[in-house]
């Protein structure tokens, strides 16, 4: 098996060092090395626990704000605390080098940002900022979320007294429509898409590496479990990313140091 993943490796290398456009998606088993967990795993208990139409939904949460806040408050602790990891970072010297022009995230939790990555589409939004459902006045998210986590409060806005909600996309909002577009241009120019740790479960975002394969793009997955799309893949690793994509970083640097491709 390390054979093979090394041999895979080695082939998704020469991929990047014939391109010219590369983007990464990346979605929840991005951040589980980092000890956040996928929402949608059995092993986090978040879907199991709660019904998401009741809890993490846009009209539950200005119908019932306090359910969304009790359930949430646990994974607000948890993405606080988190820390980028080596896929992170691995992503982060792919742009550092010239390599990577993009990266597309279905993640809310910053991590991309905080290892260094600098042009990052957040198509599910963030907890940097939170907005008012009543006045929409907009604060810095991160006070509110440790008020929220230390004390088990609802954040209110101080202008108006209405509920705030993190700047994260609950069912039934729209995505932020700059980030969406900006996400599917840039995997239109790709000649190249890193798919690392999404299931492509969730649309329009896990629809975007066929805008690449359309435009006659290779498309590089390592993920731990199979996707629909692994069939239209030319390279598909399942292996760990915070394992893959730092020694991916490291056969690219060779393979660009001794002026080796195939």
């Amino acid at each position: 098996m390390h054979d093979k993943i090394e041999e895979q490796i080695e082939q998704a290398a020469d991929i990047l060092m014939q391109a010219r456009y590369v983007t990464a998606l990346t979605g929840a088993g991005h951040s589980t090395p980092s000890g956040i967990p996928d929402f949608r795993s059995a092993e986090s208990g978040l879907w199991q626990s709660a019904d998401p139409m009741q809890v993490a939904s846009i009209f539950a949460f200005r119908q019932k704000p306090q359910a969304f806040y009790d359930w949430v408050r646990p994974m607000m602790n948890t993405m606080l605390n988190a820390k980028p990891n080596p896929a992170h970072y691995a992503l982060a010297q792919l742009e550092e080098m010239g390599i990577l022009q993009a990266v597309i995230t279905q993640n809310i939790d910053g991590l991309h940002q905080r290892a260094g990555s600098r042009v990052v589409h957040e198509v599910h939004g963030h907890l940097r900022q939170a907005t008012c459902v009543r006045c929409y006045d907009k604060v810095q998210a991160e006070p509110l979320i440790r008020d929220l986590v230390e004390n088990g409060s609802i954040p209110h806005c101080s202008k108006c007294d209405g509920v705030m909600k993190p700047d994260v996309i609950l069912f039934g909002e729209q995505l932020p429509i700059q980030e969406l577009i900006a996400s599917q241009q840039a995997a239109r120019k790709s000649d190249v898409m890193i798919v690392a740790g999404s299931s492509l479960q969730v649309a329009p975002v896990g629809d975007a590496p066929l805008l690449t394969k359309e435009r006659g793009g290779k498309l590089i997955f390592v993920n731990f479990d199979p996707t629909h799309l692994d069939d239209l893949a030319d390279v598909v690793i399942y292996a760990d990313v915070a394992d893959v994509l730092p020694r991916l970083v490291r056969a690219t640097q060779a393979g660009k140091a001794t002026g080796f491709v195939e």
